[in-house]
């Protein structure tokens, strides 16, 4: 009679209580032959790992990478379903960002079929427990803001709530566009304060982005302080212009917002139709 519960033999009970006694949830192969050496060889070592994976003791990551999912997860071989967490394993430094993290933060209730994920490097798109995974190289001015988080049990970089709204509108494309963006635009502004998210913006180093913060803030109904608005304007030059929304214009749109210096291809009630507060304004 089969069964699924997650049983070990005396190798694989060896590697498993080395790595969680050690307090390690990140292994590779490397590191399982030294655990078994000299005792075993490498192929009966290799072996161990398969069986180790087969029976959901580890979860494969990519290149010789894998997640000890720990005796504490029960008996039953449920696998691990953390994506953030193997996702955020396969490459470092790295950090879950952009509409992953506005997900996660509660800025949206849209739940992003694709987990984006921050690196430095360049690095290929992989399916991850049947999720898609998606490695955004950014520059090295541009990667900070991260800190671990608690995800299910496992600890994970994730952007903070100010860097998340900061990097959507740097990356209106990686933020589900720009109705979706004005969404996370309101429902971040609501957790955060001001001046961190501009703290957060004025690294970045883009005029657009800036202009992008002043207008959706204005647009969401979460004005930013006088303050803030002051320096916000200080750093774009008046004679600055950039764009939002779709490549070209259509009638209808919002057109040129001199209050920020930013051409709006897009139509007010369409970008504020997932707002939740403004949108039975909008519909009257």
């Amino acid at each position: 009679m089969e069964t699924n519960l997650r049983t070990l033999g005396k190798a694989e009970s060896k590697v498993v209580l080395s790595l969680h006694e050690e307090g390690r949830s990140l292994v590779r192969t490397a590191d399982i032959l030294e655990i078994l050496a000299p005792d075993t060889s490498e192929t009966s070592a290799r072996k161990v790992i398969r069986n180790l994976v087969r029976k959901g003791w580890l979860s494969r990551i990519v290149g010789g990478k894998y997640l000890l999912l720990p005796p504490e997860r029960g008996p039953e071989n449920l696998g691990e379903n953390n994506v953030f967490a193997l996702a955020t394993a396969a490459v470092q430094p790295c950090y879950i960002g952009w509409w992953s993290a506005a997900s996660w933060h509660g800025f949206t209730t849209q739940k992003p079929m694709t987990v984006l994920v921050a690196v430095t490097r360049q690095t290929p798109s992989r399916t991850l427990e049947g999720a898609t995974v998606r490695f955004v190289t950014v520059t090295g001015r541009k990667f900070f803001g991260c800190k671990p988080y608690d995800v299910y049990g496992r600890a994970v970089p994730v952007s903070t709530p100010e860097k998340t709204l900061v990097d959507c509108l740097d990356r209106p494309d990686l933020a589900g566009g720009a109705a979706e963006l004005a969404r996370i635009t309101h429902g971040a502004l609501a957790e955060t304060e001001p001046r961190k998210v501009l703290a957060a913006a004025l690294p970045m180093k883009s005029k657009a982005l800036l202009q992008r913060l002043g207008f959706l803030a204005d647009l969401v109904g979460r004005p930013l302080p006088d303050p803030v608005r002051d320096q916000l304007r200080q750093r774009i030059p008046r004679s600055h212009r950039s764009s939002f929304g779709r490549a070209e214009s259509r009638d209808g749109d919002i057109g040129y917002v001199a209050a920020w210096g930013l051409y709006v291809h897009a139509r007010r009630e369409d970008l504020l139709a997932e707002v939740p507060r403004l949108r039975t304004r909008v519909d009257h």
